[in-house]
């Protein structure tokens, strides 16, 4: 992080929810209207699945789909996906 942004990390600043959304919150009650709950293990999962994908796609013959047939491109993202598990 830089500037204001690990300023404001450093010294664990957290900010206020404004109190009109916190009335309507609490007014809607369980129907909805809640912050989302966090699951760690779901996002590890989540976070692995979308630097795998954004890795392949800088292969610019998968981003861009330029294979005509899908077997070529099913050939094609197995060999990146081997490529970039190796140099793991």
């Amino acid at each position: 992080m830089r500037g204001r942004g690990a300023w404001v990390w450093t010294r664990s600043v957290s900010f206020p929810q404004p109190v009109d959304q916190t009335r309507n919150r609490l007014r809607r009650g369980p129907r909805g209207g809640r912050p989302p709950s966090f699951d760690a293990d779901a996002y590890k999962q989540r976070n692995t699945v979308e630097r795998c994908i954004n890795r392949l796609k800088q292969w610019r013959g998968l981003a861009m789909r330029t294979d005509k047939l899908a077997i070529a491109y099913q050939a094609a993202l197995h060999l990146a996906a081997i490529l970039i598990w190796a140099r793991r």
